[in-house]
């Protein structure tokens, strides 16, 4: 059973995120902000630093489309800087680390896509907590961290957070594809930022300098794992056209799933730790638009899409003991392995839902056993020599 704490902790959560989805549901905001919102002015959030800190990342913000608030937050752990001669500190011009392009040694690194949990309606890219989270998987997988802070619910609702997860991807794709005009184009960098030709995007510095985005994982927390698999299904079905991206595997954390049949855990867990599945009702109605309300959209329930799954990536599923919505979760891995899809299953005892990254449960032994599980098996389709291990 979960300790006394993280019950107590529960139940105090629950209530005050209970009274947040219903004045949200009694009172939606009245949209003053026609771009939309990516977090809530109760987040509590972690400012970037473009310089490496003392866990080894360095992290910077960037807006990328100009008519949303849609927003990424950079992860690039230390690793990057080995054998090359990039500058870890501020150059007097930008104020953070700025890669040295001249350097024909600069390392490559996979790419981690990585959506926030929260129901759709909470969370951020930028909390506290979600930072500590993408710094962990960055330094554990060696691996660049893209955190997406997508439109929230009931402001936009969907398909907008999905959209802005297959825009990230695209705007990876876009960065790609300028890095390489810019090595076979002779284009310098000298200004730090190029525009490409019609100036609707800007080249990334640390993206062009280090990410390898034939290795792209996408990974999703509770509600992110929605729109992970969902933005995994365009790529499936996009091909070549996001060529050089290769999605090679994906991640989801304990996804937030629901289908108006209850499953066993739907039933025997329906009051469950952090999240229960009143709350979770309450939520899908903020979150999908009312003519398209119902818990088997394909959006809620994993079960009831309609594509090949035969070509999906290998899919890493997270579940947590006392997590009503773990049957469901463990039912989409289960017609995933039967087209031969490496599927596995990860079940955590006496784990509740968001064990690993709820802020308030960070610094468990569980949620750090959990990242370095992680790490272990996306590496076997990120790594250049195959499996490894960290330890």
């Amino acid at each position: 059973m979960p300790t006394v704490s993280v019950k107590f902790y529960s139940i105090i959560y629950k209530f005050i995120l209970k009274r947040q989805l219903q004045t949200l549901a009694e009172n939606p905001p009245k949209l003053t902000n026609q771009f939309g919102v990516v977090s809530r002015s109760d987040d509590s959030v972690a400012p970037a630093n473009p310089s490496f800190s003392a866990d080894g990342v360095a992290t910077k913000d960037i807006h990328i489309d100009p008519l949303t608030s849609l927003t990424l937050r950079i992860f690039v752990p230390d690793s990057v800087l080995a054998g090359s001669r990039g500058l870890k500190h501020g150059d007097g011009v930008y104020g953070g680390y700025s890669p040295d392009f001249g350097d024909n040694n600069m390392r490559k690194l996979p790419v981690v896509l990585q959506f926030h949990g929260g129901g759709f309606v909470t969370g951020s890219s930028v909390s506290v907590a979600n930072d500590l989270f993408c710094r962990r998987i960055a330094k554990a997988c060696d691996a660049i961290v893209v955190a997406v802070g997508y439109r929230l619910a009931p402001e936009s609702k969907y398909p907008a957070a999905f959209e802005d997860g297959v825009e990230s991807l695209n705007w990876l794709a876009k960065q790609a594809n300028l890095a390489e005009c810019r090595v076979s184009g002779g284009v310098e960098l000298r200004r730090r930022q190029i525009v490409d030709g019609f100036g609707s995007s800007v080249i990334e510095p640390w993206i062009a300098a280090h990410a390898d985005l034939s290795r792209c994982v996408l990974l999703g927390v509770s509600s992110g794992s929605n729109i992970a698999n969902y933005v995994t299904q365009k790529a499936v079905e996009a091909g070549n056209l996001l060529d050089p991206i290769r999605v090679v595997a994906q991640v989801l954390m304990y996804p937030f799933v629901i289908g108006s049949t209850p499953t066993k855990s739907e039933i025997k867990l329906a009051n469950s730790y952090l999240y229960d599945r009143s709350m979770a009702i309450l939520a899908w109605k903020l979150f999908l638009p009312n003519d398209q309300f119902n818990l088997d959209h394909p959006a809620a329930n994993p079960l009831m899409t309609k594509i090949p799954l035969r070509k999906m990536p290998p899919t890493l599923t997270i579940v947590a003991e006392h997590d009503f919505m773990r049957d469901r979760a463990i039912a989409y891995s289960q017609e995933l392995r039967k087209v031969n899809v490496d599927a596995p299953v990860y079940d955590y005892k006496d784990a509740i839902h968001e064990f690993a990254t709820f802020e308030m449960f960070l610094k468990t032994p569980k949620a750090q056993a959990c990242v370095e599980d992680i790490s272990i098996w996306v590496k076997k389709y990120i790594s250049l020599r195959g499996l490894e291990f960290s330890y």
